[in-house]
């Protein structure tokens, strides 16, 4: 799977480490940024190429990361086509039910509140859980299309 990614200062170390678990694993990595640490980088500048790319191509995924993943989601949720949705170590279930009834095509994490041995268990969840479709698609639709 061709699998976008992107994070500011706070998520770098974290970002590197899933870019070679996810490329181990065979998948298609595109690296978006950032790509050194700078304390006073803006996450708007990776995350809306990453996620522009998300959108332009409906068979990928996008994984972007900050402290808290909040500010990054909402960058993403602004590129039409784009499903961010945040998790920071909260009930798997979040995970499962954002691609089951939301179709969330990119996963933004908080890396600040996350390790990463339980950030793979997340990703290898995420990447596998399939859209329900039904009326969850009619949803989905609308915010696509607005």
């Amino acid at each position: 799977m061709k699998i976008h990614l992107a994070t500011d200062h706070a998520g770098l170390d974290l970002k590197n480490s899933i870019k070679n678990y996810l490329r181990e694993k065979g998948h298609d990595v595109k690296d978006h940024g950032a790509y050194e640490y700078d304390a006073q980088d803006d996450y708007p500048d990776f995350i809306f190429p990453c996620a522009q790319s998300v959108a332009d191509d409906e068979k990928s995924r996008g994984i972007i990361l900050g402290g808290s993943g909040q500010g990054e989601a909402m960058a993403a949720n602004r590129v039409k086509g784009c499903r961010a949705t945040v998790f920071y170590n909260g009930p798997k279930d979040i995970i499962t039910l954002s691609r089951e009834h939301n179709n969330a095509n990119i996963l933004s994490i908080g890396a600040r509140f996350i390790n990463e041995q339980d950030i793979y268990d997340v990703i290898n969840l995420w990447l596998q859980v399939p859209f329900e479709g039904g009326r969850h698609k009619r949803r989905v639709e609308k915010l696509d299309n607005l």
